[in-house]
């Protein structure tokens, strides 16, 4: 699934040849998705010009001239790419929309999780009113999240997968900031002390900014907007990584089932 690294990295692919273009055709194959695309889209939509591309979590937030917005989200397996005019539709192709500059922007979503919407105040819809802060320096305060663990049980890496707490820590980048900071996925959110939940704020940052930095992650289907994979694979230090040697003290990589997703961490370095 796309996480909040790899919607930032198409987003930066597609914002410069959609930012202040017009929309010539919006092209619907196939209208059943999560939520069904709105019947009146294609003729609300077309002649609007495009103000800027947006991201907010894992939506991707389009205002337009038309007073609404455009609201995306890829889901499990959705892609958005810039393509040519010649490019073949393939079987999983369900929206075009082509520009007035000549770009044509292709929705292919095997899975058909995610959705296109279209809305006067997307602020306020409850699936995005309801998020947490952004995981930058400038939005997720330290003192917020240190009051939100210390109220929390659950298992540390439960509590940071929660977007109501942070977005955008989605299970390999869990995995990761925990490492780094050297807490086991485990432990319960409000048994960490002040100096473990700022080493842990600090990692969160970090990592989601180096897979940002990167263009993501590419572990099966993940491809950026021009096509290129993400190469935050590379820096992965326990995610997939079972019975392997940590890269830090050599000891097996073990893993763990929690909220039914995999955790994988270093029973030395993780404490």
């Amino acid at each position: 699934m796309p996480e909040l690294p790899e919607v930032e990295t198409i987003r930066r692919g597609i914002s410069p040849a959609m930012t202040q273009a017009s929309v010539d055709e919006i092209i619907i194959r196939q209208s059943k998705l999560r939520y069904p695309v709105p019947s009146h889209l294609a003729k609300e939509l077309t002649g609007a010009r495009i103000l800027s591309v947006r991201r907010r979590a894992k939506y991707l937030i389009i205002p337009t001239t038309a007073n609404k917005s455009l609201i995306i989200h890829l889901g499990m397996s959705g892609k958005l790419s810039i393509t040519s005019h010649a490019s073949p539709q393939k079987k999983h192709d369900h929206i075009d929309l082509i520009l007035n500059n000549g770009t044509l922007i292709r929705y292919n979503d095997p899975r058909r999780f995610g959705f296109w919407q279209w809305e006067s105040d997307p602020e306020q819809l409850g699936y995005i009113a309801r998020l947490g802060p952004e995981p930058t320096p400038e939005a997720f305060f330290l003192e917020e999240f240190m009051a939100q663990l210390a109220r929390r049980k659950a298992a540390i890496k439960q509590v940071i997968m929660d977007n109501q707490v942070v977005v955008g820590v989605g299970n390999i980048y869990a995995n990761e900031s925990l490492f780094a900071a050297g807490i086991s996925p485990k432990r319960s959110a409000c048994s960490l002390s002040a100096d473990e939940v700022h080493k842990l704020h600090q990692a969160i940052i970090r990592v989601i900014s180096k897979a940002v930095d990167v263009g993501g992650t590419t572990l099966k289907d993940f491809y950026s907007a021009d096509g290129s994979p993400g190469y935050f694979a590379q820096e992965l230090m326990v995610y997939g990584r079972l019975n392997a040697p940590c890269m830090v003290c050599q000891t097996p990589i073990e893993a763990i089932v929690l909220g039914q997703r995999r955790s994988f961490y270093c029973p030395n370095c993780q404490q």
